[in-house]
């Protein structure tokens, strides 16, 4: 019999979920949610066996949401009995220093959850209140936490550290957590099978470049940086989000600009980045704009662009060289225009693309560079879901968790 998770990434306002196959690693089934508690009509998308089934309603809540997404699985498939469902794997952005691993959800992981959204605002309650509601509706099945944060939980101290006052710094567990943290795992853990080399003593380079972007360096598969610091703000410039940047601005305008917490909280994660600079979150616009002849748009383009080389260049002496650098995500997955403008900045160092391989679309893990080049570049499909399934199923099967956590029917 198949053996199955279903893996849920619940938003403040949306719900995403697939049911992964743990044999195959593909996903059987998959869906959204979205509008939950908007005062317009929700809608509802559920994917099975090349059928694609909507539906738009009110929304209240997080338990209406996914009560009809059970629903959809009964009436349209796959049956979660029939589909031999192990566990439900939870994707949550913030474990901070409680997590370094996944963990069993109860009372007291979910408290513990929600305790960490001062870290999370935008994530971390909506993600408690999806894992709270599942286990209430599946209460036969292990319901499990997976944490972005948890893979650069290892990080070296002088990575991990910020140079703030130390007293308010473990006050208020200030440091670097990092995100996207599932990816970065998954992703250096195929390089080595994709490029034909072993783990052992490899340095790479990953670059999650979506709407939201993070760097990592890894050796032997463990993480020594990554740009994504306390939130998802720090870093490489992102489809709202500013990425590094001066914190004095933050004085500048409150005593200037008069502006609120609320306020440069907006500004700096959802009106900035490229759509800050351009009107556009989206890089095929930015690629538009630019193709028209628009100078914002070129500047953010080249300002984009600037800031990746430039986490390569850091990462790459911290790591004294770089053996393979991959992209992922939707920009690095799918942007040939992107790759090839970071990949020309970096031949003077002896990297060299192969530019009908990058221009080729696909949805397979390949290697865009030319043999001869002196640094190995792929391109690595990511697929968090199966990592946050294969780890959910491991926790389901075993019974418990690394806390002490066990599960009870």
């Amino acid at each position: 019999m198949a053996k199955t998770v279903l893996v849920i990434n619940s938003g403040s306002s949306s719900i995403k979920y697939q049911l992964v196959d743990l044999e195959s690693g593909e996903g059987l089934a998959s869906g959204l949610v979205e509008k939950i508690g908007e005062p317009i009509d929700g809608h509802y998308k559920h994917e099975y066996n090349g059928e694609k089934h909507e539906l738009e309603e009110p929304i209240h809540d997080h338990e209406q949401g996914l009560k009809r997404v059970l629903g959809f699985f009964e009436e349209y498939g796959p049956k979660l009995a029939d589909a031999g469902i192990v566990a439900v794997g939870h994707r949550v952005v913030q474990g901070g220093s409680l997590f370094p691993k996944p963990a069993l959800v109860n009372d007291k992981t979910i408290n513990q959850v929600k305790d960490l959204a001062v870290l999370a605002p935008l994530h971390n309650g909506p993600e408690a209140k999806g894992a709270e509601v599942m286990r209430a509706l599946l209460p036969d099945v292990p319901q499990i936490f997976v944490f972005d944060s948890s893979f650069f939980f290892q990080l070296p101290k002088a990575s991990s550290t910020y140079a703030l006052n130390k007293e308010i710094a473990d006050q208020y567990h200030i440091r670097r957590y990092g995100a996207h943290g599932t990816s970065h795992e998954f992703i250096s853990s195929v390089v080595p099978e994709v490029i034909g080399k072993p783990a052992e003593g490899l340095k790479q380079i990953v670059l999650h470049i979506g709407n939201g972007a993070s760097a990592s360096a890894e050796i032997s598969g463990k993480p020594v940086e990554t740009s994504m610091g306390l939130t998802p703000l720090e870093g490489l410039v992102m489809g709202g989000r500013t990425g590094d940047i001066d914190p004095a601005v933050v004085f500048h305008l409150i005593r200037n600009a008069h502006m609120n917490v609320d306020e440069l909280d907006a500004l700096f994660n959802k009106r900035s980045g490229m759509m800050g600079m351009t009107g556009f979150g989206d890089l095929r616009e930015v690629h538009r704009l630019v193709a028209e002849g628009n100078e914002d748009a070129k500047l953010a383009l080249d300002v984009y662009v600037h800031r990746i080389v430039g986490y390569i260049g850091n990462y790459t002496a911290q790591m004294g060289g770089v053996d393979v650098i991959t992209f992922t995500a939707g920009v690095g997955e799918n942007d040939d225009i992107v790759r090839k403008m970071v990949c020309e900045k970096l031949a003077p160092f002896g990297v060299k693309l192969d530019e009908e391989k990058n221009a080729k679309r696909s949805k397979e893990p390949r290697v865009i560079s030319t043999p001869d080049s002196s640094v190995v570049i792929a391109v690595i499909p990511t697929n968090e879901e199966l990592a946050i399934a294969r780890k959910s199923a491991a926790i389901a099967e075993a019974g418990e968790d690394t806390y002490g956590n066990k599960f009870a029917k």
